[in-house]
């Protein structure tokens, strides 16, 4: 206990020392946000240097070994470091699906060599990831999936499509679901590949979405010759990677109940809420919802990384979080009443709240839908029998 609150002291003051005063605030926004990547972009020098910092102690993926440029620190150092952090409302130095989703994966999964040669690189910011799973034809029944990849000798050849691949169109390198044996049954036969977006034959297209915006592309593979060092885990057993790798996805996207900050909905509402003792009810009744939620996040990260974790809790967070987003942007709309949806004007910031409720809709589908998740739950944790 007294090595945990002088390494909590420590902490402290190394945060107040490097953590820039600009970067002890919520992010505004995706745009706001630092992907880091092979070409960054930095909307200050005080993210640059929040992100250098952080990536220079690993702690950016603090409890990652430092051999692949983690902080090699325990569990309940890491517990301690996010509690400092939050103390003093720093924002995440790195957003990144290689931190949130892949890393896990090959720490599990990859070679001594991949994980040599792309976790410190994660880690320090210097490769953005994107996911290739869905296609047209595979949403739900992931397994369904066609996008082929031909033994062609000394690399693969792939060949297909994905769809809804979130920021494919920014992303450095992919991490890809194929099928490699197409007469195995659909959940055999699949493999985990990982290639980059620059290999000839990769292209992408943006989707358009209700909000106005496009995170979301299809993602097209025309001949695309992928080393073999580049399969991650056995052959044709790319489902188990692809199911792990979703349980930290969705653990992420759980992460979204949250809301990015610490303060409770009706301190942000304010005075928007004087006049409309129902509205008030409705955000205090989210605001117990959501400490009861930040509360449940805090025990099932520390199952997690304790190994005790139930196999189907991240369907649980994922969707208690989407829906509790989903309930916080609802009520902000309310709040707003018509200036609400006020769309494009300098003072609403662009339709800003009206584009991130709507946006919010997705959550439900993405990373797997309600209806999926509720039946994972029912199934593997309540036990109810199938229909």
């Amino acid at each position: 206990m007294a090595e945990l609150e002088t390494f909590r002291a420590e902490t402290r003051a190394w945060l107040a020392e490097n953590c820039p005063p600009e970067m002890r605030q919520p992010v505004r926004g995706e745009e706001d946000a630092c992907w880091g990547g092979r070409n960054p972009v930095f909307h200050s020098d005080a993210q640059r240097l929040w992100l250098e910092a952080m990536a220079g102690r690993g702690w950016t993926v603090p409890d990652w070994p430092k051999a692949y440029g983690g902080g090699g620190l325990s569990p309940a150092e890491t517990k301690v470091l996010r509690q400092e952090i939050a103390a003093i409302g720093a924002r995440n130095p790195l957003y990144s699906f290689g931190i949130s989703m892949l890393g896990p994966a090959l720490l599990k999964y990859g070679s001594e060599e991949q994980k040599k040669r792309f976790l410190p690189e994660i880690a320090r910011g210097e490769i953005r990831w994107c996911q290739g799973y869905s296609e047209p034809n595979a949403g739900s029944d992931l397994a369904s999936l066609q996008t082929r990849a031909e033994d062609r000798g000394d690399h693969w050849l792939v060949n297909g499509q994905k769809v809804w691949t979130s920021y494919a169109d920014k992303a450095d390198w992919i991490f890809c679901l194929v099928r490699t044996n197409p007469s195995a049954p659909k959940h055999k036969g699949i493999s985990f590949l990982l290639f980059d977006m620059a290999s000839p034959g990769v292209s992408t297209r943006p989707i358009l979405l209700i909000s106005g915006n496009s995170p979301f592309c299809e993602t097209f593979f025309d001949d695309v010759e992928v080393p073999k060092d580049q399969l991650v885990g056995e052959l044709d057993k790319g489902w188990d990677v692809a199911k792990y790798l979703l349980g930290h996805e969705r653990e992420m996207i759980s992460g979204m109940g949250l809301g990015g900050g610490a303060d409770s909905l009706g301190a942000a509402l304010g005075k928007r809420l004087a006049d409309d003792p129902v509205l008030r009810a409705e955000v205090a009744r989210f605001d117990v919802d959501s400490i009861a939620f930040r509360a449940m996040s805090e025990r099932f990260i520390d199952e997690l990384k304790a190994g005790q974790a139930h196999p189907a809790q991240p369907s649980m967070m994922k969707y208690a979080g989407t829906e509790l987003n989903k309930r916080r942007h609802e009520l902000v709309m309310a709040a707003g009443g018509s200036d609400s949806l006020e769309w494009e004007s300098e003072a609403s910031r662009g339709g800003k709240t009206a584009r991130e409720w709507l946006r919010t809709k997705a959550n439900s589908i993405e990373g797997g839908t309600s209806e999926v998740q509720l039946n994972i739950i029912a199934k593997r944790i309540l036990d109810l029998p199938g229909a």
